[in-house]
Formats: C-alpha cells, sequence, structure tokens
C-alpha cells in the first residue's frame, strides 16, 4: 500500500535537512544547547545519518537529517529516504534545507522509502511520516507513489498467486477504480482474433492466454502502453535452469509498470486518450508447446521463425504492438523486461530505452535526470536488420551470435509498428540490492520520466 503525507499536528516534529557543504553554517544559527549536543556527539551530516534533539522533559524537540555531499547525492538517489528510514515513527516536517534540496524528489523518495510488501508476513510497525514540504504538489507525489506501489506489489507477487488471470484482475481493478473500460481477449479468442503469436506462447499453460486492453479519456492526444505480461517464465521446452529460473515471476514487470503509469496518468487525469495492453501469457512446458524450428504467424502477417523458446517476450508483444499501430495513436510506448543483454550492458539502475523519435528521446532523458528516474539511449541500428532475417522466414525471433541482444530485440519490435512515433523500453523490474527508497525486491523503472516528458511531447 502506497503512503501518503501527514498532516500538520502539535506534535509534528520539526526536520532540518544539512549537507556537508553548508553543516557548519546551519550549526552556527542554532541554539548553544543544539550546537553543544550535536558537536559532543560528533555528528557528521554524512547521507542517512540523524540526530535526535531532545527537549529538558526527554521529549523529542527536533531532528536532523543528513544528506551527505554533492558527490553523494550525485552517486545515490534519495538520499532524505536513507534518513527517513532511521527515524522513530513520528510525523515530521522539514523546517530548514541547504540551497538546491530537491524538496518534490525527496519527499517522493520518503513515500518509496515507506513501501512494504506484507502480503505473506504480518505488517511491519509503524513508520515515520512526512508533511508535505511547502511548493511540492502533495496529490501529484502521492500519486506517482501509489503507481510505483502497484507497480511494486504486483512484480513482487509470486506467480502462483499472479498468472494470467490475475493480472487480468489487477487490471481491471484499475480499471474500475477510474471508470475506465477494460475488454478482454482470452484462450482459443485470440486465435479467431488474429492473436497467434499470443495463443502460440501461453497455450501450453494450464493458466489461458489473454490480451488485456484498457482504454480512459475521450479527448486529448492518444497514447498507447504495451507491457510485456509473462507472468511466468519456465523458457518453454528450451528450458532455463533454476538458477535463471528464480526471478521470473518479475517477467511481467512490463504490464506491471505500464499499469502503475497508468494509475499516475489517470489519478493525475492528463488529458490524453489512454490506452494499455497487456498480453498476459505463462509460458510453460507441456505436449502442445510451441518449439524450437517452428514457424509461427502474427498478427502483421510476417512470419517468425522460432529458434529459442525462452525469447518469448518479444513475440507476445508484436501481437500488441501491432494491434496498437492500428489505432494509429500520437505515441506508442512498450516496456518489458526484456533481455538479459540490456542488464549486461548497463546494469540493474538504468532503464535503457529506443526511440525513432529524436525529440521524444531528449524530453524523456530530461526528464529522467529531473525526477531521478535514470535512462539511457540505445540505437534502433538499422546494420543490425539482417540479424533478425532468418532466411526461411520473415524474422528471427533469436539470432545467432550473441551480438547486441537488446538491440536486436528492438529492432525486432519495431517490425510490427507502423508509426514514427514508437519508444521501447528494455527494463529490469528488480532492485537487487536495498537502496534508499528502493527496498530489494521488485521496482519501477522509467514510468516516473515517461510521466514527466508527457506534457512535453504530446503538448499537453
Amino acid at each position: 500500500m502506497a503512503s501518503t503525507f501527514a498532516k500538520v499536528a502539535p506534535d509534528t516534529i520539526p526536520l532540518h535537512i544539512v549537507d556537508t557543504e553548508s553543516f557548519d553554517a546551519w550549526l552556527g544559527t542554532q541554539p548553544n544547547d543544539v550546537q553543544t549536543l550535536l558537536k559532543a556527539t560528533s555528528f557528521k551530516p554524512s547521507i542517512g545519518a540523524i540526530s535526535i534533539l531532545p527537549n529538558a522533559d526527554g521529549s523529542i524537540l527536533a531532528a536532523v537529517a543528513g544528506i551527505g555531499s554533492p558527490q553523494d547525492q550525485k552517486r545515490g538517489r534519495f538520499g532524505l529516504a536513507a534518513a527517513a528510514s532511521k527515524l522513530p515513527a513520528h510525523s515530521y516536517q522539514i523546517m530548514s534545507a541547504p540551497d538546491g534540496f530537491e524538496a518534490e524528489n525527496e519527499a517522493l523518495g520518503w513515500l518509496l522509502s515507506d513501501y512494504r510488501f506484507d502480503r505473506y508476513r504480518q505488517p511491519a510497525s509503524a513508520r515515520p511520516s512526512l508533511v508535505c514540504p511547502d511548493g511540492v504538489d502533495a496529490a501529484k507525489i502521492e500519486a506517482i507513489a501509489a503507481g510505483e506501489a502497484l507497480t511494486r506489489d504486483l512484480i513482487n507477487t509470486p506467480a502462483n498467486d499472479m498468472g494470467p488471470d490475475e493480472l487480468h484482475q489487477a487490471a481491471r481493478s484499475l480499471a474500475d477504480t477510474f471508470s475506465a473500460a477494460i475488454t478482454v481477449t482470452e484462450g482459443d479468442q485470440l486465435l479467431s482474433d488474429n492473436h497467434p503469436l499470443i495463443h502460440a506462447v501461453g497455450r501450453a499453460s494450464t493458466r489461458a492466454p489473454r490480451l488485456l486492453d484498457m482504454r480512459w479519456g475521450d479527448a486529448g492526444p492518444k497514447l498507447t502502453l504495451v507491457g510485456k505480461g509473462v507472468c511466468f517464465d519456465t523458457g518453454g521446452l528450451n528450458l532455463k535452469p533454476g538458477n535463471s529460473m528464480g526471478l521470473m515471476k518479475k517477467d511481467m514487470g512490463g504490464a506491471a509498470t505500464v499499469l502503475g503509469l497508468a494509475h499516475m496518468i489517470m489519478a493525475l487525469k492528463l488529458p490524453v486518450q489512454l490506452r494499455v495492453l497487456i498480453p498476459a501469457v505463462e509460458n510453460a512446458v507441456s505436449g502442445n508447446a510451441f518449439r524450437p524450428g517452428d514457424i509461427l504467424p502474427s498478427r502483421k502477417g510476417l512470419s517468425v521463425e522460432i529458434n529459442n523458446t525462452d525469447a518469448e517476450g518479444r513475440l507476445v508483444l508484436a501481437d500488441a504492438l501491432t494491434l496498437a499501430a492500428e489505432d494509429n495513436p500520437d505515441q506508442i510506448i512498450s516496456m518489458a523486461t526484456l533481455t538479459g543483454a540490456a542488464r549486461v550492458a548497463v546494469g540493474p539502475d538504468l532503464s535503457p530505452f529506443y526511440a525513432n523519435d529524436d525529440a521524444m528521446a531528449a524530453a524523456l532523458s530530461d526528464a529522467g535526470t529531473r525526477v531521478a528516474d535514470p535512462l539511457w539511449r540505445m540505437p534502433f541500428w538499422d546494420p543490425y536488420e539482417s540479424m533478425i532475417e532468418p532466411g526461411i522466414a520473415d524474422l528471427d525471433n533469436a539470432p545467432a551470435g550473441g551480438f547486441a541482444g537488446s538491440i536486436t530485440a528492438a529492432l525486432f519490435l519495431r517490425r510490427f509498428v507502423d508509426t514514427p512515433n514508437y519508444t521501447h523500453f528494455d527494463i529490469y523490474g528488480w532492485n537487487p540490492t536495498a537502496k534508499p527508497a528502493r527496498p530489494k525486491g521488485g521496482v519501477g523503472m522509467g514510468a516516473r520520466a515517461i510521466l514527466e516528458a508527457l506534457p512535453e511531447v504530446l503538448n499537453l
């Protein structure tokens, strides 16, 4: 569950934010007893450091939180969240902060640090809360935090409780919350409605594959989000080894992220016509599983040779992207936990993205920097097109050789999008080690940057 800002109350505790550059000057403005206590305790304003200043009766007079040096802040994100996790469970109000303090990002970091995945354990004890800083749009930050919490919850839920049907129900619940329309194409109806690749990938599971189609808004530019919803990926007949299968509950991270982003867009009432498409499947093993060497048709009419059944995400996205392009939206954005090659290239923190529009790419990169949601542009490198052309069919889902795996996957997807405004995110969706505002586990990537960029790229 997402946290919200606290209201000012008589027992709200003043909070002073300090960094290494301005600490001495700030300390010189404080009462003698505060100076004496901080000096006696050798307080240093390193990132995450806190000090509780007592009244004479032992109650809390104020708290001090360190956010480190400019270098610390450059190398990490959400410095205040590192301190928030150590504060006693009271409500706090920021009374002073150094020049350049990014109140909006740090307030969001505080709310994100409050996230806990408690579905399978006793709820955590009470945690500190924050009064929304002056000048910060509380409703906006709370909507973003709620969208991120939805994404994290969906990714963190194991596949036994988050299959295609449960993902369907999560999307329906979101649609109901914001009075959006949702339609579902399920099972063999996928063949009748010409989504053969989605059906092929999901048909081996006892949990029927489906395509979720949610629409919201009836005016403004058209924005279509497409999210990979592979709820568990065994690798199919090209079975993954056990150590590679352990995190495959997160293979629907693209779907989880676009649902979280959709929550943000609808909660903030952005003037867009939003469409969300999610192919929700489980890549399982049974007698009717699709095979290496099969040649499969697609909605677009392109044939695809299957050289690895573990490259299934691009297959389900292909049909969904074809459907998205048929509506001629102003922007199509796909998000998927698609390739390990992307992780090798940029690690778990950065969201690599591909854009065939330079203005969109520039807007996204700038937005990611502003909202501490870092991105890295990758190329739709045309000379590699031949790598996805097997000769026996129109396309190869898993080119041999091992080179440029993220790029060739993006090029594969681009073949199914007949629109000049297409952007693809190859995200990880998982935080492998706990960091400020980002506990270990499922995490949204790229959504906040997209939200920040939308007013510019859609002329809202």
